[in-house]
């Protein structure tokens, strides 16, 4: 196990690979002291952070989605905020707006809550298309032009959006382009037995104080080397042959799959898996990425990119399913690192 007790005080940059796991490995245990499992759901938040990408959460309430992001910016010393989002609820009170001062007979800017490091949209589907839409253009342009000023948004920037998928009414479904700027969907199950009794322990015990382990520069310097992590040429074609097969599954002898997808993964796709695959291997302690990173990270980036014709809904046919065919017929390269690896010649 790495120690991480020697960055609980230190806010030094880290300087290489190894330090930075180390660090991210301390900020994850710093947050399981609070939020009990969801192992998975923690690990893709940390990926996405990494990679500077937005998380799709679905799950039924009382999962600890709000817990879990708002513990996090404490061990980050980073700032969070959560949105609610309702049927009335307005752009401007997202991105912010003007204000009139009635002292100084001028206009003044409230910025909104989108100006947070950690920014928790909940139940994004019960929001007017015009306030996803908002929504979703801070994401992709990371800030927000208010009477003609452009305000940038705080680094880093993560959006974890949360829908429940038990109820339907008063909902308005993600249009599958809005819903492409997430570079993950992730599904948050419920706890096994053991875990929910030591969250209800935990819930009925003193409250549990987490302390900062990492400071957003911090953060931002991991961010930088992690993205130095070196890809094979081999692994970012495996990620385009995955997509391409999403788009015409018969070119990967998958012509069952054909009558169950109407739209396959878009570009976006290609290039946040291979970018999820080299913040997974950061995270494991690697300034490589492998084909397995890749493979592990696959279902989360392609299941919210696949748009399922009606014959896939009518039989129960899932995103996941198809996708775990398609890791099947798409063959990984087998020699990816050879010239990562290979030492020169000298003569």
């Amino acid at each position: 196990m790495t120690d991480t007790s020697i960055w609980q005080n230190d806010t030094a940059a880290p300087s290489n690979t190894a330090q930075s796991a180390a660090l991210m490995e301390s900020v994850l245990y710093e947050v399981k002291r609070v939020v009990v499992g969801q192992d998975a759901f923690l690990e893709r938040i940390l990926i996405a952070m990494l990679a500077g990408g937005h998380v799709l959460i679905e799950g039924v309430p009382g999962l600890a989605k709000t817990l879990t992001v708002s513990t996090l910016a404490q061990v980050l010393q980073g700032q969070f905020k959560r949105i609610q989002f309702t049927p009335d609820l307005l752009p401007a009170d997202l991105i912010g707006t003007r204000i009139f001062n009635q002292n100084t007979s001028q206009f003044s800017i409230e910025l909104g809550p989108v100006f947070a490091n950690l920014l928790l949209a909940d139940e994004i589907n019960r929001a007017p298309a015009k306030v996803q839409s908002a929504l979703l253009e801070v994401m992709q342009e990371r800030q927000v032009t208010i009477a003609g000023q452009t305000h940038v948004l705080p680094s880093p920037f993560v959006v974890m959006a949360t829908q429940n998928p038990i109820e339907s009414e008063g909902t308005y479904a993600l249009p599958e382009a809005q819903v492409d700027r997430f570079m993950m969907k992730v599904l948050v199950d419920y706890p096994a037995p053991a875990e929910e009794f030591v969250i209800v322990q935990r819930a009925i015990g003193p409250e549990i104080s987490v302390s900062a382990r990492a400071s957003t520069e911090q953060l931002g310097e991991i961010q930088r080397l992690s993205r130095q992590g070196f890809v094979d040429s081999a692994i970012v074609q495996y990620a385009v042959d995955l997509v391409n097969a999403t788009r015409d599954p018969s070119q990967a002898g998958l012509k069952d799959v054909v009558p169950y997808l109407t739209f396959g993964a878009s570009p976006r796709a290609s290039i946040q898996l291979v970018q999820g695959a080299r913040a997974l291997a950061f995270l494991r302690g690697r300034a490589y990425t492998t084909p397995q990173d890749l493979i592990d990270i696959a279902p989360d980036v392609l299941r919210h990119r696949l748009v399922l014709s009606y014959e896939a809904i009518a039989q129960g046919v899932v995103a996941d399913h198809l996708i775990a065919q398609l890791l099947k017929a798409v063959a990984a390269p087998q020699r990816p690192l050879h010239r990562h690896v290979e030492v020169p010649q000298t003569n």
